[in-house]
């Protein structure tokens, strides 16, 4: 089936009603009615989402950079656009014709790649478009392909990969992200209980499984855990002053990180760029593992 024409997605998206129409097609019953019923998977096309005359706001970006551990500066850290497309991501997962529920959607790999530096202030069109699932071992695998344009020019491009676990396509597996012989020991953080709630206000990110021990447990985990999101803007805040402003970015997320908690991080540089990793301190378990290099 061919993709439809893109969707626009327009004004200030709000939290609630977004949050809201991701959680009720996980509802029983009304998952059947007009509007909230998903589409049937074989059916599925592709699509797109549109946002335009979007600002990174002076305010926002300054918040956004305190919480993740970026410096104030006249341009936008490099993983802040991720923050712009999230309500796209939103959007998508929240569409009748998107096959799969929002709730269950995990975050398992990201590719990042800024080809200039954003300024604060700058007035940007942001699109989000993902296509047929890929085949995985556990269910799906979805890429949402994200470009950020400004005056007809690509500035910031990502692919965000959600899998979702349950019914397989046809096809082979692709290898995920590689690291090899990542870097180990390192500096130690301290992660604060908060930590997703504090996330979440500056990223617009308000999926329960961050916010308080009741609501992680009632999706399936012990207590909050932190944003992935965060924890590769943190690992990219630690090196951000030795990497170029044209660079791309590859991160795939391991074990979650469960609040509070102290994660330690290495960062090391070779040839092609750095690598770096986001590990548990007592046995080395990898939480992250990312690695950067030229566009």
């Amino acid at each position: 089936m061919a993709a439809t024409a893109p969707k626009t997605l327009s004004g200030e998206p709000g939290r609630l009603g977004t949050l809201l129409r991701a959680a009720l097609p996980a509802v029983p019953v009304v998952n059947r009615l007009p509007g909230v019923r998903k589409g049937a998977a074989d059916d599925f096309g592709g699509l797109t989402y549109v946002r335009a005359g979007v600002v990174a706001d002076r305010a926002r970006v300054d918040a956004y950079a305190a919480v993740c551990g970026f410096p104030r500066k006249d341009v936008v850290p490099l993983t802040y656009p991720h923050v712009l497309a999230f309500p796209l991501h939103m959007a998508v997962m929240s569409d009748p014709t998107f096959p799969y529920a929002a709730m269950g959607m995990v975050h398992v790999e990201n590719t990042i790649t800024a080809h200039r530096a954003i300024d604060v202030g700058e007035s940007l069109e942001v699109a989000t478009s993902v296509g047929a699932p890929r085949p995985h071992a556990r269910g799906v695998l979805l890429d949402f392909a994200t470009k950020v344009t400004s005056g007809g020019e690509v500035a910031w491009e990502s692919t965000s990969t959600y899998l979702r676990r349950g019914r397989p396509v046809d096809g082979e597996p692709a290898p995920g992200l590689e690291v090899p012989d990542p870097p180990s020991g390192g500096i130690r953080w301290r992660l604060p209980a908060d930590l997703g709630r504090t996330y979440a206000a500056v990223s617009g990110d308000a999926n329960p499984i961050h916010l308080y021990p009741l609501t992680a447990r009632a999706l399936g985990f012990p207590r909050q855990i932190a944003h992935g999101m965060w924890t590769t803007a943190r690992s990219v805040a630690a090196i951000e002053n030795r990497l170029p402003a044209a660079v791309t970015v590859e991160v795939a997320f391991k074990k979650p990180v469960l609040l509070p908690a102290t994660v330690a991080y290495a960062a090391r540089r070779d040839r092609a760029g750095w690598t770096f990793a986001l590990t548990r301190p007592g046995d080395g378990a990898p939480h992250l593992l990312g690695r950067t290099s030229s566009p």
